[in-house]
């Protein structure tokens, strides 16, 4: 589908544009969106705007980094798109000419929804249409990541405030899960930030300077996404490594009480294996209180080596 808005001479917005039409519609300047396009539709990237091949050739092949490419006089742009529930990835190819701008995209996007409704409500001119429209849709979709962002951060706070003692291999599970999330995150915010990045600093696009402060301001949210990323990947991390540190010291805890019940009950072991022997020439199994004062001398053996145990401080 091919939805066109296009501003006419006297400053005029107007709708459903037919790409039959818009060579009559004497527009100043025009956005034409394809929104899951068919191949026929495809087709008039280059059979009707006369895009660079290299550049369609990229809108067909998906999924391209972010990046920013000159095709004089057109400059292309690979956005990234996000669902905040899903995390996937979708991607949004951007054509910049001085009277027009072209958007194509085989996902739907609300976000492109947004813009254009934004920029239709527009009563205040232009001294570029196209590169005011085109910041106002990367930053529509840059303001899709923070919902996600914050979702992961939240998450891991609730992780961090409830402690150790509320850390189970289940949440283990769970964070290990926020931190492949993150990851997923962090590879569309970065390249997003390179992108932002290379657009302020280019000399290429003319007109620029007028909107510079506005793609700063993407630029802005995108450090901070970055930064909330990081910050929770490393939070994650801290949670990780405690909770291994936690299991060790448990563990150790654990197999030194062990240690300390086997080391007793040793010599008590060798005492009744000792008098377990079916030897008949052993004269303590004649003795008339010798079960009794084997018993007694067990357990003084066991009382003794726990108190010295104790003493050593192996029990704390």
């Amino acid at each position: 589908m091919i939805h066109i808005t296009g501003l006419t001479k006297t400053g005029q917005w107007r709708n459903n544009i037919t790409i039959e039409a818009l060579g009559e519609a004497e527009l100043e300047w025009y956005w034409a969106d394809f929104s899951e396009p068919t191949e026929e539709e495809s087709a008039l990237l280059s059979s009707y705007f006369h895009f660079h091949p290299l550049a369609i050739e990229d809108c067909f092949h998906l999924l391209q980094r972010p990046k920013l490419d000159h095709y004089d006089p057109i400059h292309f742009l690979v956005l990234h798109s996000i669902d905040p529930a899903t995390l996937a990835v979708y991607e949004v190819n951007m054509f910049i000419g001085k009277s027009f701008l072209v958007t194509f995209h085989y996902q739907p996007c609300t976000e492109i929804d947004e813009a254009r409704v934004k920029m239709t409500r527009s009563t205040k001119s232009q001294q570029d249409w196209s590169l005011f429209a085109a910041y106002t849709v990367i930053d529509k979709l840059v303001d899709q990541y923070f919902p996600a962002v914050q979702e992961l951060e939240e998450l891991v706070l609730d992780k961090e405030v409830g402690g150790l003692n509320g850390i189970s291999q289940t949440a283990m599970d769970d964070i290990f899960n926020i931190r492949s999330r993150l990851l997923r995150l962090r590879k569309t915010i970065l390249p997003m930030r390179e992108l932002l990045y290379r657009i302020i600093n280019t000399e290429k696009i003319n007109g620029l300077n007028h909107y510079l402060a506005f793609y700063h301001d993407i630029y802005d949210h995108l450090l901070k996404l970055a930064e909330m990323t990081d910050a929770c990947r490393e939070m994650t991390a801290d949670l990780r490594d405690s909770y291994i540190s936690y299991n060790s010291n448990r563990m150790n805890a654990i197999m030194k009480t062990l240690t300390v019940i086997t080391t007793i009950f040793m010599p008590l072991t060798f005492l009744a294996g000792l008098y377990g022997m079916n030897f008949v020439n052993m004269p303590e199994l004649k003795w008339h209180w010798g079960y009794f004062s084997l018993l007694g001398v067990m357990v003084l053996i066991g009382l003794g080596m726990y108190a010295w145990f104790r003493r050593k401080g192996w029990f704390d």
